[in-house]
């Protein structure tokens, strides 16, 4: 398998790995459990914005302070709900 197939094939295997730590973790705190699950997921998106080639006319640098902005925010109202 190579290209497009590949690539969706991985991404499909991380994700689910995503979401099966995503569900520990949010076990783990359950109080919030959708923060927490949000908070998993932009952690893991700035880490896949940050590993993608710089070559996108400046939108990839862009949204990587987008979602570390975003990643701000949901720690912030985590530590609020607390």
């Amino acid at each position: 398998m190579t290209g497009p197939l590949k690539a969706g094939r991985s991404l499909g295997i991380f994700l689910a790995g995503v979401v099966s730590g995503g569900l520990l973790i949010s076990s783990a705190n359950a109080d919030q459990p959708h923060m927490q699950a949000a908070l998993d997921f932009l952690h893991s998106a700035l880490h896949e914005l940050q590993s993608a080639e710089p070559t996108k006319g400046g939108h990839r640098h862009r949204a990587v302070g987008l979602v570390k902005r975003a990643i701000e925010e949901t720690e912030a109202g985590i530590q609020y709900a607390e």
